[in-house]
Parts: structure tokens; C-alpha cells; sequence
């Protein structure tokens, strides 16, 4: 099938999808049918999936070789971990998140970036690697999983107080009154919940995806780690996710104080993977005016 093709349908379906996402919650004949969204997201991921793999046949080697081609796995990646999640935890609103970040982040490679940029290329001899795959496949799922956690927690801290923490009746000199308890509510402990353990996968990913392209830069370049501004981001990132986990884990923080820290973190994600990236600059080569990757 013709890659301009798949990205057409890709587009729409998502597209449908996204408003299917927002309509049906809200819809009461609607919310019992889940099966719709389902199909959507495993269609959209077989249409992401045969996107990559027509790059992979086209170019002769793994598609992540860009930033066209990483985002596309991004795509992929969230709705992978859409699916992911579906098995384990049942969430109504799931598909109302997933849809429109797989949506713009697709929809930013295929539209936003130049031409130039989405065309399949030989790599250059540093990327002709075995790690090439291991690394920044690890990385990218790691950047999937941390922002579709840190995606749970900017909600939560979105959500009005009334909806995520437990309210009780009061009795006043002037009436009956609602009083909020720090108890969280069952959507703010759901949330809560599928924010902490998203996050919890994709911190060990985050970390095997470091630890190998130190390995690849050692072969590489010589050096296990140059302070690059890609590196520096990484370990950036890497730090403020284990002062979420630790402040989980140890202080015990459920709520807000930790969904403010997962918060700092989709910053620092989005800075380590494309901020960084477009300045074009250091050994990694995401860059906007460049074509090449490590």
C-alpha cells in the first residue's frame, strides 16, 4: 500500500476516532459500546505498524532514523500503551486522552515537518548499528510511557477538587453544607493510580534506554557519556521521575504533590525529545534542519 495512502487513512481514522473518544462518554446509549474504540485504536496501530514497516522495506534498515520516523513510533507507541492499559485497567475516558496526543503527534510529522525531513535515507556510518534498534526503539517507548502517565496526572490536577476528593455532609447554623475530605474520590484514585504505575514502566524502560546508548556512544564515539544536550535532558528527566517514584515509594505522597512532580516531567520529556532536538545541535541529531539521528 502507498505510504501517502496509510497516512491519509491513518489521519481520518484517528480523527473519527478522537471525536468517537469524546462523544461517547457523554452519550448514555453510547457508553456501553467500548468495542467501537477498541477497533479504532488496534486499527490505528496496525496502520502506524504497516507505516513503519513500509520505512523499514523502503530504507533497508529500522525506521528510527529521523524525527519523521520517531514520531511515527511515538504514534504507535501510545496507542500501543492505550491497548496495554485496556487489558488490565477498564477507564471510560482512556480513548479521550490517547486519541488526540496520537492524533497531534501524528498529524505534527506528517503536516509540520518539511518534506525533506520524512524522506527514508541511508544511515550514516555511527548509526549503522545493531544498537540502533535497541536504544532508540527503548527511548521512545520510555517517552510514550512517561507522557501518557504524566498525561493521568495533569488531568487529576485538571479535574475540579469536587470530582477527585471525597465530599461530607455538614450540618451548620445555616444549613446543611459539603465539606471536602483529603480522601481521594474513585476517579481521582483511578487517575491517581494509572498515572503511578504507567509511570513505574516507563522509568525502568527510561533507564535500560540510557544505559544502552551509553554503551552505543562508548562504541561509537569512544566516550560512555559526553554531556551532550540530549544526554543532559535524558538524565534531567531520569532525575525528576525518580523523585516521583521515591517520593511514592518511601514518603508515601498519593495526589497532588506527586501529579505536580509527573507534571515537571511532561515538560522535561517533551524538552529532552524535541526541544533539545531542534536546536539541531550536539552528537544527537533529531534536529529540525537535519536528517540524521543517534
Amino acid at each position: 500500500m502507498d505510504e501517502i495512502l496509510l497516512n491519509n487513512i491513518s489521519f481520518v481514522v484517528l480523527f473519527g476516532l478522537m471525536l468517537w473518544a469524546w462523544i461517547q462518554p457523554l452519550v448514555p446509549g453510547l457508553q456501553q459500546k467500548t468495542k467501537v474504540t477498541t477497533i479504532g485504536m488496534w486499527s490505528v496501530n496496525i496502520l502506524l505498524a504497516s507505516l513503519l514497516i513500509i520505512r523499514w522495506i523502503i530504507a533497508g534498515h529500522f525506521p528510527l532514523s529521523n524525527l519523521y520516523e520517531s514520531l511515527i513510533f511515538l504514534a504507535w507507541a501510545f496507542t500501543s500503551m492505550h491497548l496495554l492499559c485496556t487489558a488490565f485497567i477498564q477507564l471510560p475516558f482512556l480513548a479521550a486522552i490517547t486519541a488526540p496526543t496520537t492524533l497531534l503527534t501524528f498529524t505534527f510529522a506528517t503536516f509540520s515537518l518539511p518534506k525533506e525531513m520524512q524522506k527514508a535515507s541511508a544511515l550514516v556510518p555511527a548509526l549503522q548499528s545493531n544498537w540502533l534498534m535497541m536504544h532508540v526503539s527503548i527511548m521512545i517507548l520510555s517517552y510514550a510511557a512517561l507522557l501518557f502517565g504524566s498525561l493521568f496526572a495533569l488531568v487529576f490536577l485538571l479535574v475540579p477538587n469536587t470530582l477527585k476528593f471525597q465530599t461530607s455532609a455538614t450540618v451548620a447554623t445555616e444549613g446543611p453544607t459539603q465539606v471536602r475530605s483529603s480522601q481521594l474520590s474513585k476517579i481521582g484514585q483511578t487517575l491517581d493510580n494509572c498515572s503511578y504505575r504507567i509511570l513505574g514502566f516507563g522509568f525502568p524502560l527510561l533507564t535500560m534506554g540510557i544505559l544502552s546508548g551509553a554503551v552505543w556512544a562508548n562504541e561509537a564515539w569512544g566516550s560512555y557519556w559526553s554531556w551532550d544536550p540530549k544526554e543532559t535532558w535524558a538524565f534531567i528527566t531520569w532525575l525528576v521521575f525518580a523523585i516521583y517514584l521515591h517520593a511514592r515509594l518511601t514518603r508515601g505522597w498519593v495526589g497532588t504533590k506527586p501529579a505536580i512532580i509527573a507534571a515537571y516531567g511532561f515538560i522535561t520529556v517533551w524538552v529532552c525529545y524535541l526541544g533539545v532536538n531542534l536546536l539541531g545541535s550536539g552528537l544527537h541529531s533529531y534536529g529540525w534542519f537535519t536528517t540524521q539521528t543517534s
